[in-house]
């Protein structure tokens, strides 16, 4: 179960007090078989068990579940790991983890069925010429320069049509639908072809009597957002019900002044970065980067970045594709001393940047009548 599955399949009450007893040794958004593999650790630690055999999804690899298997490869008890290995659950294929530990360090290891001198917490190999690259630190230039797209958390979306029908038509107070509606693009948009869908976004400022002067996109998220965002358990989303999820206000912030940005699909099987114009909106699946400038863009998408990039963020799913992950693969990466982002962040770099060139099939906005 990961994170967001936990509380609906166990219930607040269990998945909160969960988390409280194992605070400080897994984190809070942790899969849950991550407490498995803690439980396991004390166990071996008290010297009350001397080995434990865990299968997990091939997430526990990622940030988010690594500290368990860091807290296993500091003891060096990982005496053997296979990495990455097809698996059938009844019926559904996954890829897994297998981690074999023990009480005490290990004075051999095996990994993916080789002898290794040592594994890492993100099972690869220590020791010789293996790099541990779960040492690699965000570095301060590149803080704040690198954001996940909107994550809407409702049904704020809606068809081309009906977005270009709303386009036209006037509000009470005079101010165009143009103001909250804007082409939205996920990672099957940017792989492959726009789907022409657009969104209802208020931003992070407006209040809900703002919001309802635009009459056509407040009534229609009235009735197809309200009635389960008030519900909701987190309680500035329902508070605010009428603003996305994560509306990004830092995102926003970064992007004004530019007329582009360069972003990139979380978890794809081929790692290429695209410009989208800065009135496009992002989903949650897009890694956003809010610089135009074609340096920029050319270091991300550079056979280097990409290498290093797929090492350090790792593979999800069944198609085992790499994910780029901000903190692993943007912010400890070293960028050229004059396009360090965090000292430009949202500059226009007119003399090496090219034109703005719209992606394949980019609605345009119409002039409201």
């Amino acid at each position: 179960l990961g994170d967001k599955r936990m509380r609906a399949e166990l219930g607040d009450t269990y998945t909160e007090t969960l988390r409280s007893v194992y605070a400080g040794r897994v984190p809070g958004g942790a899969d849950l078989v991550c407490y498995w593999f803690s439980k396991a650790t004390d166990v071996l630690e008290a010297g009350t068990g001397l080995r434990a055999g865990l299968v997990a999804t091939n997430s526990i690899r990622q940030k988010r579940n690594r500290p368990v298997l860091a807290r296993i490869a500091q003891a060096r008890a990982i005496f053997e790991a296979w990495s990455d290995e097809e698996w059938v659950n009844e019926g559904a294929s996954v890829r897994v983890s297998i981690v074999c530990s023990q009480s005490g360090a290990a004075s051999t290891a095996r990994l993916d069925g080789h002898a290794v001198g040592g594994i890492n917490a993100d099972l690869t190999p220590s020791g010789g010429t293996g790099v541990d690259l779960t040492q690699a630190h965000p570095l301060k230039e590149n803080a704040g320069a690198s954001f996940f797209g909107l994550c809407l958390a409702g049904n704020f979306d809606i068809k081309g049509d009906l977005a270009r029908a709303w386009l036209q038509e006037p509000n009470a107070h005079g101010a165009p639908n143009t103001e909250v509606l804007r082409p939205l693009y996920n990672g099957k948009d940017v792989q492959h072809r726009y789907t022409d869908r657009w969104v209802i976004d208020f931003g992070v400022t407006r209040d809900e009597h703002g919001a309802e002067q635009f009459e056509k996109p407040f009534g229609y998220i009235t009735e197809h957002v309200r009635p389960d965002r008030i519900g909701n358990n987190r309680k500035a989303r329902a508070a605010n019900w009428w603003r996305h999820g994560e509306a990004r206000p830092g995102l926003r912030k970064a992007l004004e002044g530019l007329s582009r940005f360069i972003t990139t699909v979380e978890t794809t099987k081929h790692r290429i970065f695209v410009f989208l114009p800065v009135r496009a909106a992002p989903e949650h699946n897009l890694i956003v980067v809010p610089r135009e400038d074609d340096a920029t863009f050319g270091i991300l998408q550079s056979r280097i970045h990409t290498c290093w990039s797929h090492n350090a963020g790792g593979r999800l799913g069944l198609g085992n594709d790499p994910r780029y992950n901000s903190t692993r693969c943007f912010e400890p990466y070293p960028f050229p001393t004059s396009l360090i982002p965090s000292e430009t962040l949202g500059t226009s770099h007119s003399s090496t940047t090219s034109p703005l060139k719209l992606p394949h099939n980019f609605p345009t906005l119409p002039t409201p009548q």
